[in-house]
């Protein structure tokens, strides 16, 4: 069975109605899970931290996306760019 991974993380923004890191040094990576349920939980326990803040979000990437083997390389990966 493939593995879904998810990563977590945020940070501040430079607005809240934009998904524009204020300084992308200082986003706050939570971690990377297994499976959508446990990131979903770590996601949730880092919003509600910040929830007074509202130019700070986070958000859940779903990394088993980027890549599927199935799928004929794109054109970069084939010149190995």
């Amino acid at each position: 069975m493939a593995q879904r991974l998810h990563l977590v993380f945020g940070g501040e923004l430079v607005s809240p109605s934009k998904n524009v890191f204020r300084d992308m040094n200082e986003i706050d990576i939570v971690g990377m899970f297994p499976d959508y349920d446990s990131a979903f939980k770590a996601w949730k326990g880092a919003a509600q931290r910040t929830v007074d803040d509202a130019h700070t979000r986070y958000y859940i990437a779903h990394i088993h996306r980027l890549r599927d083997e199935a799928q004929p390389a794109s054109p970069t990966e084939e010149l190995g760019i």
